[in-house]
């Protein structure tokens, strides 16, 4: 499957990245389309983490390289891939539970106030930070108590749709997602996935980790399938199923348009 190339937003480009005797990434391709879904998922090993860590800026690769709107960048930092509009939100939350809704949306972001107080004695603006929360919460969708509620007496759901809120309200380009939905009960995984959808409608494109296969196949447009460090099938979930994609990934069966896979070493012996 091959992306029109006017519709891609971030690309990488045969990454590369070593840890001494370990190839983690083996000159791996990424393309993600402007508003849409896309799932990456891989076996343990297969250099999902390491394609995640550059895409978000984390790491540097050694070789190959990323464009963003078909320009070539290099990330020296996470802080400078969100500067340009990438928003990352990781399987460990990063929330801080005592402060409410208002004051995680905008941490680190916080928004001071005009003039000498907010200049120079660094006095926030939070009738315009709590004004802003809630436009974004109510243009998400995103269902909760009060603005004011601290996060702490928020669920496991409800505070990973903080973190996505979050992602949402200031993503200006992209929003990568690390297993949004781990250790969420039903209901509240379909809260986040109602929360990415919305974000995906307004048109900001999605980068989804998962090793949920039926979250994978219910919300991604494409499935990008990681093994051995490389990207060996891009699939869509209308032309694949959820038995194909695991035995892809897995190397049971080879990707689409490939030949059948290396007879195993025991096959080999009869």
């Amino acid at each position: 499957m091959t992306a029109n190339r006017n519709d891609i937003v971030f690309e990488g480009r045969g990454l590369t990245k070593r840890y001494g005797h370990v190839t983690a990434l083996d000159g791996t391709d990424f393309e993600l389309r402007a508003g849409e879904v896309m799932a990456v998922i891989g076996d343990n090993g297969a250099g999902k983490s390491s394609l995640i860590k550059v895409l978000s800026g984390a790491i540097r690769p050694d070789e190959g390289e990323l464009l963003l709107d078909g320009r070539p960048i290099a990330f020296k930092g996470p802080s400078e891939a969100r500067r340009h509009g990438i928003e990352t939100v990781y399987q460990e939350l990063a929330v801080a539970p005592v402060l409410d809704i208002t004051a995680n949306l905008f941490l680190g972001r916080e928004i001071r106030r005009k003039g000498f107080a907010g200049r120079w004695l660094g006095m926030l603006d939070k009738p315009a930070m709590r004004a802003e929360a809630i436009r974004h919460m109510e243009t998400l969708r995103f269902n909760i108590p009060s603005i004011a509620s601290p996060v702490e007496v928020l669920s496991g759901g409800q505070r990973q749709g903080v973190a996505v809120a979050r992602a949402g309200a200031f993503g200006q380009k992209l929003v990568i997602m690390d297993e949004p939905t781990a250790a969420l009960g039903v209901r509240e995984s379909g809260q986040v996935l109602d929360l990415i959808r919305t974000i995906r409608d307004r048109g900001l494109p999605v980068v989804l980790i998962s090793h949920n296969m039926p979250h994978v196949f219910e919300i991604a447009d494409r499935i990008h399938i990681q093994r051995l460090g490389r990207r060996i099938a891009l699939i869509s979930p209308g032309d694949c199923s959820m038995s194909d994609a695991v035995a892809i990934m897995t190397g049971a069966a080879p990707p689409p348009g490939a030949g059948a896979p290396n007879p195993a070493p025991a096959d080999l012996a009869r």
